[in-house]
């Protein structure tokens, strides 16, 4: 059986990557069988920026890419529909506020080492978009940790400390470095880049030319 090795860059705070992973899930689903595939998870910052608490997110779009509210409301209502045609909960999309990511992305490089990466992920996509919470709160990450099914006593000391911080810096430098300006991304076999959320089909297809070609 071919292994297929996917390290993926992206962050919480982006909701096509949340998109992009359960089209990932839908496309490794029906290649089961035929690919092995393993996942590694990568840190980008899309608000690398971790003071002030926050703003609402749609003015804040709205400002980001010089369109009208509403133009970035009904963009947000498009991707709850996509999201919840894949089974993920985006509830509270529209009233989130723009967070900083990094102490999420450390405990998700601690959760790795117990094989638990891919559920806090996962856990703190559901924090942010269904429920709108600050992923930037220790206690909102505790919380993600304990619902996993990990010590959220451990996780309070790391994000109390520097723990993995330059872990998540080498991550973001290197991607960066890579070419990767946008998320989410996935480098296939540490040699292909395949970007953006994509559809299921195309991801099956990308996956069997890699895969025979190796």
């Amino acid at each position: 059986m071919t292994t297929v090795q996917i390290d993926i860059v992206s962050d919480i705070a982006c909701p096509w990557c949340a998109i992009g992973y359960a089209r990932l899930e839908e496309a490794m689903k029906e290649l089961k069988g035929e690919m092995e595939f393993n996942i590694e998870w990568h840190a980008f910052e899309l608000n690398p920026d971790p003071s002030g608490d926050g703003e609402p997110i749609l003015p804040a779009l709205s400002r980001k890419y010089g369109r009208s509210e509403d133009d970035m409301r009904a963009n947000q209502s498009q991707m709850m529909e996509i999201a919840q045609g894949l089974g993920l909960n985006f509830e509270k999309l529209q009233e989130r506020h723009t967070r900083n990511t990094f102490d999420a992305h450390r405990l998700v490089k601690w959760a790795g080492e117990q094989g638990k990466q891919t559920e806090m992920k996962m856990a703190c996509f559901e924090a942010y978009f269904g429920r709108a919470e600050n992923i930037s709160d220790a206690d909102v990450l505790v919380k993600c940790v304990e619902s996993i099914g990990l010590d959220g006593h451990e996780a309070r000391e790391i994000l109390a400390s520097e723990r993995y911080a330059n872990a998540v810096r080498e991550d973001e430098a290197k991607y960066q470095q890579a070419g990767v300006s946008a998320v989410p991304a996935y480098i296939v076999n540490d040699k292909y880049l395949i970007s953006g959320a994509q559809e299921p089909e195309t991801l099956i297809n990308a996956f069997r030319e890699i895969g025979s070609e190796s």
